[in-house]
């Protein structure tokens, strides 16, 4: 079993892969979309790797941090959850926000991640609950108790007049975060980009 892999990246492809070599020898190493943002080739890495088992394939996935590779462990381990949607999941929403999101019941910010629908994002928030490490909320902190900051901005949005559809596309394209005043104002810019 291949935990981690230390060495050079040697390419980068958009399909969400990069060819990372160790001693020598070459392994395809599929990634998130924000950690193949940050492999460039001809750099070294390291990353913490999921080596995954099938009867017809084997593949590596790699995180760049241990968080997230705990949350993809957790994430397959779930009851119709793919490495592919895991991934997706992953790239859309960070190992904190995640457990925010799962928190709070936030069905909406889960179905930003695309392959997502309703239905799958309630069952997903049912069994995440007891997978991850939630808190219980006391209604301290940065958003109120019982919504994440990606629906605090979503409801702000509605209240500016954009649409639905509006909103859900935008906010897929931004990296969540539980700062709602930053996201609203990247949220607005990337908006006001789309109507120009």
């Amino acid at each position: 079993m291949i935990g981690s892999l230390r060495g050079e990246i040697l390419e980068r492809d958009l399909d969400g892969s990069v060819l990372i070599e160790v001693a020598g020898v070459g392994y395809v190493v599929n990634v998130s979309q924000r950690a193949l943002a940050e492999l460039e080739p001809s750099t070294s890495a390291f990353l913490y790797v999921h080596h995954h088992i099938r009867e017809d394939a084997q593949q590596l996935f790699g995180f760049l941090s241990r968080d997230e590779r705990v949350t993809f462990q957790t994430l397959i381990g779930t009851h119709g959850v793919g490495p592919a949607l895991a991934m997706a999941v992953i790239a859309t929403h960070p190992p904190t926000a995640l457990v925010d999101i799962v928190a709070n019941q936030d069905v909406a910010s889960l179905t930003l991640v695309p392959g997502v629908g309703k239905k799958t994002a309630e069952r997903l928030l049912i069994e995440l609950k007891s997978r991850l490490s939630v808190p219980v909320l006391e209604g301290a902190g940065g958003t109120e108790p019982g919504g994440s900051a990606m629906a605090d901005v979503r409801e702000a949005l509605a209240g500016l007049g954009y649409g639905d559809a509006e909103i859900r596309d935008t906010l897929r394209e931004l990296e969540s975060t539980d700062d709602a005043a930053s996201l609203l104002r990247d949220a607005l810019k990337a908006l006001g980009a789309r109507r120009a």
